[in-house]
């Protein structure tokens, strides 16, 4: 099992892990044309020569990044796929120099795990939540914000 930057082949995967969970209102959808823009920010998880896992990277000033559609295929949880792709996003993170990097999840306990502690949403920056202008739930988000302070690399 490794974590690396994604390919262009892994978009239909991508695609198809987000918007598995999107339709369980678990995470935001995200189309093709989407992924296809932002793909430079995403890790796959491949195990066995398939993509069990992703989750992008989104620098959103000098000083935080976020975290964004982690997903693991159902079938590879409790592998330590998503463990695995935190860390790559948090070593990704320290290399581009960014302290500080934030989750909204419904699962902080999972990241917690990882070392990030909760957070009051109305503590980020507005730009956090541009995806929010999207999101059914905008109006009763259930979702916790989590952040992790981390040493860049020099």
């Amino acid at each position: 099992m490794e974590a690396r930057s994604a390919k262009i082949t892994d978009a239909k995967a991508i695609y198809s892990l987000i918007n598995y969970y999107a339709e369980q209102d678990k995470m935001l959808f995200r189309s093709m044309a989407d992924i296809y823009e932002n793909l430079q920010s995403f890790i796959v998880a491949e195990l066995n020569g398939s993509v069990a896992g992703c989750c992008a990277l989104q620098v959103i000033w000098s000083d935080l990044a976020e975290i964004k559609s982690l997903a693991v295929n159902e079938a590879n949880f409790n592998k330590g796929i998503g463990r695995l792709l935190v860390n790559a996003a948090l070593e990704r993170a320290a290399q581009l120099g960014v302290p500080q990097v934030v989750a909204l999840t419904l699962y902080p306990d999972f990241f917690k795990k990882a070392g990030f502690e909760e957070i009051q949403m109305d503590k980020l920056p507005m730009k956090v939540w541009s995806d929010c202008a999207k999101c059914s739930k905008q109006q009763k988000c259930d979702e916790i914000a989590v952040i992790k302070t981390i040493s860049p690399v020099s």
